[in-house]
Formats: structure tokens, sequence, C-alpha cells
């Protein structure tokens, strides 16, 4: 299958419903209360019944998957820098 370099991803159309963040945290309950308090305060109509926990193999990571109302690229990332700073977030997709 051959791509054009040229092309460009499709943008995303705002406000855009069931977007999905995954966080991959360490195991602990401090890191869980930051990332939920980060998703709750970036994005208010979260709906916590959908959200996914897998612990990695070692349980020394988890896995978090959201679902949110994604606004606009400022809220996203305002959202994922918050996520990125602190030091028990690994990863924000």
């Amino acid at each position: 299958m051959n791509q054009n370099p040229s092309q460009q991803p499709p943008k995303i159309q705002f406000p855009c419903e069931d977007y999905m963040v995954k966080v991959v945290r360490d195991a602990d309950e401090k890191a869980h209360r930051f990332v939920l308090e980060v998703m709750r305060r970036h994005a208010p109509e979260l709906d916590e019944g959908r959200i996914t926990l897998r612990d990695s193999s070692t349980g020394k990571f988890t896995s978090m998957t959201f679902y949110i109302l994604a606004t606009g690229e400022e809220q996203l990332r305002a959202l994922f820098e918050e996520l990125k700073k602190h030091p028990s977030v690994h990863m924000v997709l």
C-alpha cells in the first residue's frame, strides 16, 4: 500500500464525543487519584462508569482508558500537558 507523504491525517471535528484518552501510570492509589482529578477538571462530563483499568503483567503499571467529550484542541493540549508532568504518569495517548 502506497501512502501519499503530503496527505494530512483527518482533522478531528469538535465537539467529539467518545474521544479516547489512555493513561499509563504507576499502579498505586496516589497516581490513580491524581489522574482522576485531572480528568474530572478537564472533562467535567466524564462518565466514570466507562473507565477501564488494566494492570501490567508485572503489576507495576496500570493503564486507564477514558472516553470524554473533547471540546477542542486547547482542552486536549491542557489535559495531556498536565498529565504528562506528573512523575507517576509514563504515557498519555
